[in-house]
């Protein structure tokens, strides 16, 4: 016989994926013996350093396989970013370096990696900094790109998909402007990794950040993919790894799982992405028809496969995600970064919304993990949370 004084556990639904994804049971299996088995440091001559720097350099061949790039083209870094930083800075210090166009150019929508990296170089540095104004889904129009591209620059930095709306940029057109201007291109595609191509000659692009912890990968680890002739001053400065340009001994379990993540998701890559597709569609049909006041941000087609995000108008963002964390329904609010900041999302300010819609933005990420059943339930908690909400703001203070 149950006891009625025993509360029933409580069903927890993780839906912010976008934020961070559990460690893969066989990416865990594979980093293990480089805990305790192979410890050497990779850059020692012995044996035990030279079977831990093959354990690296086999990794690196399985990303740059991957991302269709030579092997001494990936830089691995301590995540997204470091990489993020090191492409910044190292482009922008070593254009001034050489006599080029001190000028950063960005859009207002990037992750705060890099839009508080070109932040500071301006400040500090007195680089030129110019910022893109992006459309109603957060995506830079090519003819405003071309037009900041129009006189020069050191680097521009381009978000491949955006972290809070989800939406895809159209990369290859973005970097034939930028060739034809003589700029750099950077892409952070944290956000893109295990879930949109990642093959660099088709994107254009000349450098490229990932993080492990965004596909099934540990975190404090990430790449940045440097094209050929493109010299970067190193950042982080002290020994000669990564061909010089970011010092600090290889964390080799986890260059390890990072390569064993990216490869079990693209050879899962069409599956994955056509799953998470139907649940995050699923997402959408409930909430769009259930909420009235709720409208979709983000593009309608040029999204992640994984991502859902909303306008909720007239609802607090953050008092409803402590609603849901109370029913065991994990969302957020925008970015992780953002979850639990009461200002205005920027990226939603920078898309057009109104400073009260801005506070209202919901953000849905489906993984791995994630089942029908677990969206109905959430979809229920949602709804309910909305109209509680709802309700106490109509009703009079006492």
């Amino acid at each position: 016989m149950s006891n009625p004084h025993i509360m029933p556990k409580l069903r927890e639904v993780y839906l912010d994926y976008s934020a961070s994804t559990p460690v893969d049971p066989r990416v865990l299996e594979a980093m293990m013996p480089y805990f305790s088995q192979v410890y050497g440091n990779p850059s020692s001559a012995h044996r035990f350093g030279r079977a831990a720097e093959r354990a690296i350099e086999e990794s690196r061949a399985t990303v740059a396989a991957l991302l269709n790039c030579r092997p001494p083209q990936i830089i691995f870094t301590g995540g997204g970013s470091e990489s993020d930083n090191l492409a910044l800075r190292g482009a922008a210090w070593r254009a001034r370096q050489l006599g080029k166009p001190a000028k950063l150019i960005t859009s207002p929508v990037e992750h705060s990696a890099v839009s508080g990296t070109v932040q500071q170089l301006g400040v500090l540095m007195d680089f030129e900094t110019q910022i893109v104004p992006v459309d109603r889904y957060g995506l830079i129009a090519p003819a405003a790109f071309a037009a900041a591209c129009a006189q020069g620059g050191a680097v521009a930095s381009v978000i491949y998909a955006n972290n809070e709306l989800g939406s895809i940029n159209d990369l290859p057109a973005l970097s034939r402007i930028a060739h034809a201007n003589d700029v750099l291109l950077h892409t952070d595609a944290v956000q893109a990794g295990g879930q949109l191509p990642l093959d660099v000659e088709l994107l254009g692009v000349d450098m490229l950040s990932l993080s492990a912890h965004k596909f099934y990968g540990p975190k404090g680890v990430g790449i940045l993919y440097v094209r050929d002739g493109v010299d970067l001053a190193p950042v982080q400065t002290g020994g000669g790894h990564e061909g010089a340009r970011r010092a600090g001994t290889h964390n080799t379990p986890f260059i390890v799982g990072l390569a064993t993540a990216l490869h079990l998701a693209y050879a899962d890559y069409e599956e994955r992405k056509s799953r998470f597709r139907r649940l995050r569609d699923r997402i959408i049909t409930a909430v769009l028809q259930r909420l009235p006041m709720a409208e979709l941000s983000g593009h309608p087609r040029r999204r992640l496969p994984s991502h859902a995000s909303f306008v909720l108008n007239g609802v607090d963002a953050n008092a409803l995600l402590m609603h849901l964390d109370m029913n065991g329904v994990a969302v957020s609010s925008g970015s992780a970064c953002m979850t639990g900041n009461p200002e205005p999302a920027q990226t939603l300010l920078a898309a057009g919304y109104t400073a009260q819609q801005a506070k209202s933005g919901l953000r849905l990420s489906v993984g791995l993990g994630t089942t029908a059943a677990d969206i109905d339930y959430a979809i229920e908690v949602l709804v309910a949370a909305v109209h509680k909400l709802s309700r106490l703001k109509r009703e009079p203070a006492s």
